[in-house]
């Protein structure tokens, strides 16, 4: 099975991290990427190289899926560790394994700490759970891969405790603009929905209150879907299973073909066969299809569970992210959650790293109810306004910035020169990145012409050298040509190529360092 581009380089970059001392290292990719796939062609690697690998994960549905596509993609077999189900004697050199089992210190206790060379966890976002930890803590001399979807900083942050760096991200933004994942068009549906009342319970609204909550909107809800989505395959996501039941009712007397299932169906298999097939339209579940079930063709998403927690929204969505042929998009529809607490995810929270930019997302659709907008479109039009903002925010610091003798460029004005929201809202997650620049990255970032002693951590002063880096091999402006055209009134310098700042200022250099009679810094626009 020959990996995608983005794969290939995911795979070399985790040998990387681990051969640069990172034992513990995290993977990200979307929701139908081929994690999976990516993570058997590592374990091929390490078994190819002797080593024994433990594949672990909390759920019996990712462990089967990791051991077919292993097979499937690498031919290798492996023993599991789930229940009743030993490795031990096996000569398999590849285990899958349940951490529900494996973190039973009477199991750990039959492996020697030195048992696998390496770990995999794959949804790691759940691996700083103490269950997770008592595995890691046993066999602490294994080199580690953390394998999620998750696109949420605030989970980066955390897994920062466990991991010591994030080896390879893909974004859903550039998934999509490549053509692996569905566009998705968000339709904000302006129908209030009051959950004020909502209490919380371990971190995330209480499904229980949601339940009650949304009883009185499910009819309004159904109508809403024969409006936008009758025509399309659907998942809906509820609180609970009596609701998923209740609603799986409603919409068949809508004229809906609606199925449900739950952690307790019998006959769940042949229900998501039958969805699969086209004999339903819709599907209602209770968070049970959250993870490890995939269904390409679906093409529409409801959340009707709404949640704080960004991993979780993006593995719901994600169940319609998947390329089908026929499908042209996936459309989520968005309510309107009438609550205080300003955490809820939102459709920007899959695509916006920073929160003034999700916010400003957010508003321009709730604008646009009713109408299917681009995500990747919408996150662009909110990115550039919030420049914009930004700018007239810091127009006086900035022109201070701008007038200084100093020869080197301040990473602020760097930064929204050249637009990188990414480098504006940066927070470190790892240890390292929270150190301070080490000597080497000053004496570097000074040569790029960047002023360091305004940079505070490690992380920050990675993620801007290998910005220049990449600046370079682009032929885009060098922070000097930066600093000086914008110090002659020049917006935006950082977008330009690096030619044609070089023949602006050998224009500027030869009228005897004054802008020529005809150009007007303020309007003009690099090409």
């Amino acid at each position: 099975m020959k990996l995608r581009p983005y794969q290939a380089e995911a795979k070399n970059a985790v040998f990387n991290e681990w051969e640069n001392g990172n034992k513990k290292t995290l993977l990200v990719l979307p929701t139908g990427c081929g994690k999976t796939i990516v993570f058997a062609k590592i374990t091929e690697d390490c078994v190819r190289n002797g080593e024994r690998v433990l594949i672990l994960a909390h759920r019996g549905e990712l462990l089967t899926q990791a051991a077919d596509k292993l097979m499937k993609a690498t031919n290798l077999g492996c023993a599991t560790e789930k229940a009743d189900e030993t490795c031990i004697g096996s000569w398999y050199r590849v285990v899958v394994g349940s951490v529900q089992t494996m973190m039973r210190e009477k199991r750990l206790n039959k492996f020697g700490r030195g048992h696998f060379d390496t770990i995999i966890i794959d949804e790691a976002h759940h691996c700083i759970s103490d269950s997770y930890q008592n595995v890691l803590n046993h066999f602490n001399e294994a080199k580690v891969l953390g394998v999620t979807a998750t696109p949420d900083r605030g989970d980066m942050k955390n897994l920062g405790q466990v991991f010591d760096s994030l080896a390879y991200e893909y974004t859903l933004p550039r998934a999509i603009k490549e053509g692996y994942l569905s566009p998705i068009k968000a339709l904000t549906i302006p129908l209030k929905l009051d959950i004020s009342g909502v209490g919380i319970q371990s971190g995330d609204f209480k499904a229980s209150d949601i339940d009650t909550a949304l009883d009185p909107y499910l009819y309004s809800i159904a109508d809403e879907m024969l409006n936008h989505c009758k025509n399309r395959k659907t998942v809906v996501f509820l609180p609970l299973v009596r609701t998923s039941k209740k609603f799986r009712d409603i919409l068949n007397s809508k004229g809906f073909k609606a199925a449900e299932v739950n952690g307790e169906s019998p006959d769940r298999a042949e229900i998501l066969s039958d969805f699969a097939d086209g004999k339903y339209n819709v599907l209602c579940n209770s968070m049970l299809l959250t993870e490890g079930w995939d269904c390409p063709s679906v093409d529409c998403i409801v959340v009707l569970r709404p949640t704080k927690v960004r991993s979780l929204y993006s593995q719901m969505v994600g169940r319609g992210t998947r390329l089908c042929e026929g499908k042209s998009e996936l459309l989520l529809l968005d309510f309107l959650w009438n609550t205080e607490r300003h955490e809820l995810c939102r459709p920007a929270c899959l695509i916006c790293e920073n929160k003034e930019v999700a916010d400003k997302m957010t508003e321009k659709l709730e604008q646009n109810a009713g109408c299917p907008t681009d995500i990747t479109e919408a996150e662009k039009e909110a990115s550039a306004d919030v420049v914009q903002q930004r700018e007239e925010a810091l127009a006086k610091i900035l022109g201070e910035m701008k007038k200084r003798k100093r020869r080197l460029v301040d990473p602020l004005q760097f930064e929204l020169s050249i637009q990188a929201e990414d480098l504006a809202g940066y927070v470190p997650s790892f240890g390292w990145e929270m150190m301070p620049p080490s000597e080497k990255q000053k004496q570097t970032l000074e040569k790029y012409g960047i002023f360091p002693d305004e940079i505070d951590n490690a992380g920050k002063a990675a993620l801007i050298l290998n910005r220049l880096n990449k600046r370079r091999e682009s032929g885009l402006t060098t922070p000097k040509q930066i600093r000086f055209l914008e110090s002659k009134g020049f917006n935006h310098v950082g977008t330009w190529q690096f030619d044609e700042a070089r023949g602006l200022i050998d224009r500027i250099a030869g009228n005897g360092w004054r802008v020529p009679l005809g150009i007007n810094p303020e309007t003009y626009k690099g090409t």
